[in-house]
């Protein structure tokens, strides 16, 4: 935003369960006026001409934005937490620092449009729609979750919103992200599909091999590459000889976006939507951040300087940013969005009590979601010797 330089280096259950983008406080009333914003930075284009940079916005949509983000931020500090008090086990890698990609591209589409991620996905689930409670029931392992507790943190799914997941395979969801577009133009729908990965992904042969399809056929996919700059441990210069990911396409277009401004995330995914329904596959890249290590088994403190970390939150955290375009322009008080702040963290805890009294799968839930049902197979035990269940 053009505020800002790029830097280089109590609620009750139902409002738990309601969809994210519908939760924003109103603590005085928010005037609906068209504001125009520039983008804090312009875009970067491979054989496209780029949005512009002035985007229209409204105060509500300002406010409705920091309080998505400061919900996601609350949301993923409390995994922390509950990984390192073991209710969350196995695999578990967090969003925040990169909550403006999930809330800018879900602002310019719609829940008809489809989304498909790789394992850093909390986020990208609330964003769909899913609820507080069912994402932590999710983490915890319980049976409310929204894969029934079979998933954990990086198999979150609600297809009811267009969400086809959270995958653990680097980079195996993208060819599954080109058949959702596949699916839609063969269906003669006038919907897109989202294909999320990182730049750790960025180098995998099926990627190209889903590109090469995708523009074959004209599909209506948008590959977004959340470029955080590592790739677990390793900097995108060691891994990739050329880091300029957007150009990866070659024959297909793409724009590089600052991944930390959610108004810029917004224009270049509307301006990507309308492009692909009428000329097939297009690259973003979102020029992002991590706060945590890859995962949290990471501490994220090896490969990098903490002095990198604290200069990006200083000069480019995306709540901040919009916290200071809701103060500049008289939208709230600084005491309101402490408050939101405060309610977000009151309706995060409430969630997690919640999710804590869901009881865990029955152990029979092992041997559902397998195989098709009817051909009444046999599961046996390790050793063979002992039948565990004969399916339906």
């Amino acid at each position: 935003m053009a505020l800002l330089q790029h830097a280089t280096k109590s609620k009750s259950l139902t409002t738990l369960l309601r969809p994210l983008t519908t939760t924003a406080t109103q603590h005085r009333s928010i005037s609906t006026e068209t504001l125009t914003i520039e983008t804090s930075i312009p875009y970067k284009s491979h054989i496209i001409e780029p949005p512009s940079r002035s985007v229209e916005t409204s105060p509500s949509e300002l406010m409705t934005y920091f309080r998505d983000m400061a919900l996601m931020r609350r949301m993923e500090i409390a995994s922390d937490s509950l990984y390192k008090a073991k209710l969350i086990r196995g695999f578990c890698h967090l969003y925040d620092g990169q909550e403006a990609v999930a809330v800018g591209m879900e602002s310019a589409i719609t829940k008809k449009d489809n989304v498909i991620t790789a394992y850093r996905d909390h986020c990208i689930y609330l964003a769909r729609g899913g609820s507080l409670v069912s994402a932590f029931a999710e983490l915890m392992g319980r049976r409310d979750g929204c894969s029934r507790g079979k998933g954990g943190s990086m198999h979150f799914y609600k297809k009811d919103s267009g969400f086809y997941g959270g995958h653990g395979i680097v980079g195996a969801q993208i060819p599954l992200g080109v058949g959702l577009a596949f699916a839609q133009k063969y269906n003669k729908e006038d919907y897109v599909s989202f294909t999320m990965y990182g730049d750790g992904a960025a180098n995998q042969g099926q990627l190209f091999e889903a590109l090469n399809m995708a523009a074959l056929w004209d599909l209506p996919a948008i590959l977004v590459c959340e470029n955080n700059h590592y790739g677990m441990g390793t900097a995108e210069w060691r891994a990739a000889k050329s880091p300029s990911y957007y150009k990866r396409g070659d024959y297909v277009p793409g724009l590089k976006v600052d991944g930390m401004d959610v108004l810029a995330v917004k224009q270049a995914c509307k301006f990507a939507k309308e492009y692909v329904l009428k000329n097939g596959p297009l690259i973003l890249e979102m020029d992002t951040y991590r706060y945590h290590g890859h995962s949290m088994s990471d501490p994220g403190s090896t490969y990098r300087t903490r002095d990198e970390v604290s200069g990006i939150r200083q000069e480019r955290d995306p709540i901040e940013r919009v916290r200071k375009l809701l103060l500049a322009h008289d939208i709230a008080a600084e005491k309101e969005l402490k408050d939101i702040e405060k309610e977000c963290r009151k309706e995060v805890d409430e969630a997690i009590a919640e999710a804590k009294e869901s009881s865990m799968p029955d152990p029979s839930e092992l041997f559902t979601n397998i195989y098709v049902k009817g051909y009444g197979t046999e599961s046996f035990g390790a050793d063979r010797k002992e039948l565990r269940t004969a399916l339906p």
